[in-house]
């Protein structure tokens, strides 16, 4: 049993990074974006208000100031605060805010796991007892993102699918997906709860599970925290077929389109982005749109379907 928990972890893991990458590396090779030009970019110190560098004389001479960090800590802020659902639907937001920590927080939960794997191995005890620092840090670290995640994301699934349910603006956009999404990350957080609860309350034995997988030597645990560990497993393998890539694509859409005021100068990495993908050949057609061209000649026509030659002019 505990060889098998092991192969399913690993193989878990390694399914939901690759499948992850070759998302991320499909996004990123993607055409360049049609820019947002919305102002105050966040990275700009010096425009708090409005405007940006392009309003300064001879601005592709200068190089303006930014700040990356600023851009970083709105993304961890809208991620531990979702401020837009606190705004729309605050009774939507009680319910799904939990329900995103404790989605935050499992992931946090693994990581730490994964270290404490890593001091045991090397001698250095995670428990309150540790003469060292850090192991008593890594424990309590451990205990209470492991704690907070399930308890959180199990009353947000439970939330979650009774607002859903309810809330009849909200029904009207649901899918069974969604409801299946809440069930299942229902099923497996309270499963980690259960496990907590009456049978690892120090959480000792995954990481003497986490040990194992380290030192590839895989170690025996109670049927409990057995099925969590699977339910676990199978959650990672379901979550690149899920919206999750969000937590993604979110960087993406701020970063690259939304903040993203790079000048297109002549002879810069975007003219040359620019010039490949305007040579690549148009695959679809459409009534404003004709397939065999280039995209290039499609962008330099002035002819405008419906409109005579003097609405063009």
């Amino acid at each position: 049993m505990s060889g098998l928990l092991a192969i399913i972890t690993y193989f878990a893991y390694v399914f939901i990074v690759a499948i992850y990458s070759a998302k991320v590396i499909k996004i990123a090779r993607m055409p360049v974006h049609l820019r947002w030009e919305l102002y105050p970019v966040i990275h700009e110190t010096e425009r708090k208000y409005g405007g940006s560098y392009y309003e300064d004389l001879e601005w592709w001479n200068k190089h303006p100031q930014k700040s990356v960090l600023r851009g970083i800590f709105f993304l961890i802020k809208d991620n531990f605060c979702l401020g837009e659902y606190f705004q729309r639907n605050r009774g939507y937001w009680l319910v799904l805010l939990p329900w995103h920590i404790g989605f935050v927080l499992i992931i946090i939960f693994h990581i730490l796991c994964f270290f404490g794997a890593l001091a045991i191995v090397v001698g250095v005890p995670v428990s309150t007892a540790s003469a060292n620092i850090s192991g008593r840090i890594l424990y309590y670290l451990i205990l209470l993102t492991g704690v907070v995640s399930f308890v959180t994301a199990s009353f947000g699934s439970v939330g979650l699918v009774i607002k859903r349910l309810c809330d009849k603006d909200l029904r009207a956009f649901a899918t069974p997906q969604n409801y299946f999404n809440y069930l299942f990350t229902l099923v497996v957080f309270v499963s980690g709860l259960y496990a907590w609860l009456f049978v690892d309350p120090t959480f000792s034995e995954y990481r003497e599970f986490w040990k194992g997988l380290v030192t590839l030597s895989p170690a025996r645990v109670e049927h409990a925290v057995a099925i969590h560990i699977i339910l676990f497993a199978l959650f990672l393998i379901y979550l690149p077929f899920t919206r999750s890539m969000h937590y993604i694509t979110k960087f993406f859409a701020y970063f690259w389109i939304q903040w993203d005021d790079k000048p297109n100068l002549r002879g810069s990495k975007i003219e040359r982005k620019v010039e490949k993908w305007l040579n690549e050949p148009v695959s679809w057609s459409a009534p404003h749109i004709q397939s065999g061209k280039k995209w290039a000649d499609i962008a330099s026509e002035r002819k405008i379907p419906g409109a005579s030659e003097d609405e063009v002019s």
